[in-house]
């Protein structure tokens, strides 16, 4: 009898869910402020990251960058150190306006920079000990460093794969063990897992990088329902699977002609926008465009041919092959240049 309690329970708790979330796209949760909390993103130092070190500062969260690139890494912080000018010298116009000319401004705004290869274990957790002591405890934490190596899997050095395996899923171990003891310890916190539509569906030629992203959308979900099952509910989680986005990582990628302009690479900057909206909505996952959804559906409950043949209507099943053509030339350009 008990049981039959419970499958009603649970019954109700579904349907309502349901309900909860056909609200949201009625009703635009409020978001939250992240002013004054430690967020910190990898690979900062272009692209997404980039990006989103920029719509945090925005919002007056003290900034953490990481990036293997020391050089881009830094061009990013100047970009932040001018957000955070614009927005100290608004905040002083509005005080003299309201003859408050001696206030202090809300929170003090910095951005810092480390050099750090989330590949290499050791590298992470010696750079997470550096933050904690030079900067204080992460709130946030977004992670966002990415590589893709551009062969077919036959082609395709080992060290390239073990290095895509690395810094694409690996990483999210090490910066995750790094950070999250203090944020249970707290019960606050949010941590973003930047994956990849290829980590809800695959493609040919990307072997190594499908696997990465599929390995961290599963260690992201299997995170999420352990902090559910310790009852730490003040600690978020957000998994973000953007599809094909312009940041030059897939440059030459095509689907069918006559499709590509129903289903264009996404703009970097509208992906951030979606994502931070998530975030700061505490939405456990969000997929651009919103058409990846019914894809990844699709591709759950169809039997593997008929994938095959979607695949091939929409010109997916090869999309890769020119990036990984345009790829090799590339390398081959360099060898005969460097004479190798």
């Amino acid at each position: 009898m008990n049981i039959l309690l419970e499958l009603f329970v649970v019954t109700f708790r579904v349907l309502w869910a349901f309900v909860l979330a056909a609200a949201k796209w009625l009703v635009r949760p409020k978001e939250k402020s992240v002013a004054g909390q430690v967020c910190l993103i990898t690979g900062a130092g272009s692209g997404l990251g980039r990006l989103f070190a920029l719509e945090f500062a925005r919002r007056r969260a003290l900034l953490v960058l990481w990036d293997i690139n020391t050089q881009s890494n830094e061009e990013t912080a100047g970009m932040v150190r001018n957000i955070y000018r614009e927005l100290a010298e608004a905040a002083a116009a509005h005080r003299a306006g309201d003859g408050e000319k001696d206030a202090l401004p809300p929170c003090n705004l910095q951005v810092y920079t480390y050099t750090c290869d989330v590949g290499k274990r050791e590298n992470v957790y010696s750079t997470a000990e550096r933050v904690r002591k030079e900067v204080g405890e992460v709130s946030v934490l977004v992670n966002n460093a990415g590589v893709v190596s551009g062969h077919h899997l036959l082609e395709c050095p080992d060290e390239l794969i073990e290095r895509t395996m690395m810094v694409n899923c690996h990483a999210h171990f090490w910066t995750t063990k790094a950070f999250l003891p203090k944020m249970l310890e707290m019960n606050h916190g949010h941590i973003v897992t930047v994956a990849s539509s290829l980590g809800l569906f695959s493609t040919a030629g990307v072997e190594d990088y499908c696997a990465s992203k599929f390995g961290a959308v599963g260690f992201h979900e299997s995170l999420s329902h352990e902090l559910k099952a310790a009852e730490k509910d003040g600690i978020k989680t957000t998994l973000v699977c953007p599809y094909l986005v312009d940041t030059g990582m897939f440059r030459g990628c095509r689907i069918r002609k006559e499709i590509e302009p129903f289903l264009p690479p996404l703009k970097p900057e509208y992906c951030v926008k979606q994502a931070m909206r998530a975030i700061l909505t505490d939405q456990p996952m969000i997929c651009t465009p919103r058409l990846m959804y019914m894809v990844t559906f699709m591709k759950s409950i169809l039997p593997f041919e008929a994938v095959v043949c979607m695949y091939r209507f929409l010109g997916a099943d090869k999309c890769m092959y020119p990036f990984i053509a345009q790829r090799k030339q590339a390398t081959n350009n360099n060898e005969a240049k460097n004479g190798i």
